[in-house]
């Protein structure tokens, strides 16, 4: 198997794998038990990802890990505007 192929693989399950998250927060709206710091962590960690990436020109970091990047922004934005909301 080409190795750029098993790259954005791995990156394409890794880079999906807080979308059930991000789905179910959306549809309940509850943040309860979602923990900013380490979004806030998970999301300095992938940036730096992305940087790595850009300087190694490697696509599948670079693709994978901006994907990762928007949904868990997108989470984080979700637990700030959700946050003081009960059900």
């Amino acid at each position: 198997m080409n190795v750029e192929i098993l790259g954005l693989i791995a990156g394409a399950l890794t880079a999906i794998a807080s979308m059930p998250q991000l789905i179910k927060v959306i549809k309940t709206k509850n943040v309860e038990d979602i923990s900013w710091l380490m979004l806030a962590i998970l999301i300095s960690g992938l940036s730096l990802w992305v940087w790595y990436g850009f300087e190694q020109d490697e696509l599948p970091i670079i693709l994978s890990n901006s994907f990762a990047v928007i949904v868990n922004v997108t989470l984080l934005t979700c637990y700030f505007i959700f946050r003081d909301k009960k059900k």
